[in-house]
C-alpha cells in the first residue's frame, strides 16, 4: 500500500494544482462522449493508453470485457450501460479487449475451475466466441499465441453482438444517436486494433479506420 500513498502524494503536490480548473469543471457533474467496457487486467490503462482527461471516459471493467446479453444477468454491467446511454448520453460504446488475456486463456483451455465457480459461470459469455477459433488440429493457426489472439478478437465481436441485445444501445444506435467500436489493445506494442464492418477484418487504428464496427440498423427496414 505504501506505493499507492506515494503516488496520491504526488498528484496532491505535483498533478492536482495543475490541472485544479478542470477538477474544478467536473464538481458539479459530468459528461463522458464514450462508455470505454474494458478488461479488468491491471496493465491495461485506458487513460493513459488513450490519454483522456478526467470526465471524457465512463470506464466499465470486468474480467474478459464481458457483456452479459440483456435480461440473462441484472447486474452492474447492464446497469452501467443503461446509464451511461439514457443518463449521460455517451455517444460512443467501445468494448477493448487485451493481448494476453488470462480470462481468455481460461476460455481456450476450456478446463473447469472448482474453486472459482463464479468465474467459471461469468465466462460462459464468452464461450460462443470459441465457434470462430478452429480447433487444434487445424494447421491454420499453429501456436496457442495465435489461437488466443483469434479467440480475443472474436469475443470483442461477440460481446458487441451481445451489446446491441440491450434495449438503450438499440433504441440509440437506430436514431444515429450512439456508435459501436471493437477494439483489442497489445500490451507489448501499445498498439490498437480496430474492427473495420466493410473489409471484415481487424485493422490497425488510425485516422482512416476510426469508424464504427458495426452498422447502425435502418429505420424504415426495421418498420417494413
Amino acid at each position: 500500500m505504501q506505493n499507492l500513498l506515494e503516488g496520491y502524494k504526488k498528484f496532491q503536490i505535483e498533478v492536482f494544482p495543475k490541472r485544479a480548473n478542470l477538477f474544478k469543471s467536473l464538481e458539479s457533474g459530468q459528461k463522458p462522449s464514450t462508455l470505454f467496457l474494458t478488461c479488468s487486467d491491471s496493465r491495461i490503462v485506458p487513460d493513459m493508453i488513450l490519454q483522456s482527461d478526467p470526465g471524457e471516459l465512463f470506464i466499465s471493467r470486468n474480467a474478459g470485457n464481458i457483456v452479459p446479453p440483456y435480461g440473462e444477468v441484472n447486474g452492474g454491467v447492464t446497469a452501467t450501460i443503461e446509464y451511461a446511454v439514457l443518463a449521460l448520453g455517451v455517444q460512443n460504446i467501445v468494448v477493448c479487449g487485451h493481448s494476453d488475456c488470462g480470462a481468455m486463456k481460461a476460455v481456450l483451455s476450456g478446463k473447469q475451475h472448482a474453486q472459482m465457480p463464479t468465474v467459471d459461470k461469468w465466462l460462459q459469455h464468452s464461450a460462443s466466441a470459441m465457434q470462430m477459433v478452429p480447433p487444434v488440429s487445424d494447421n491454420s493457426i499453429a501456436t496457442p499465441k495465435e489461437r488466443l489472439r483469434t479467440l480475443t478478437r472474436a469475443n470483442v465481436l461477440t460481446q458487441l453482438q451481445h451489446l446491441q441485445t440491450h434495449p438503450s444501445v438499440a433504441y440509440a444506435t437506430s436514431r444515429g444517436q450512439l456508435q459501436l467500436f471493437g477494439w483489442v489493445y497489445e500490451i507489448h506494442t501499445g498498439s490498437i486494433d480496430t474492427y473495420d464492418a466493410e473489409s471484415g477484418r481487424f485493422l490497425p487504428l488510425t485516422d482512416a479506420t476510426l469508424r464504427p464496427s458495426v452498422a447502425p440498423p435502418r429505420l424504415e427496414l426495421l418498420a417494413s
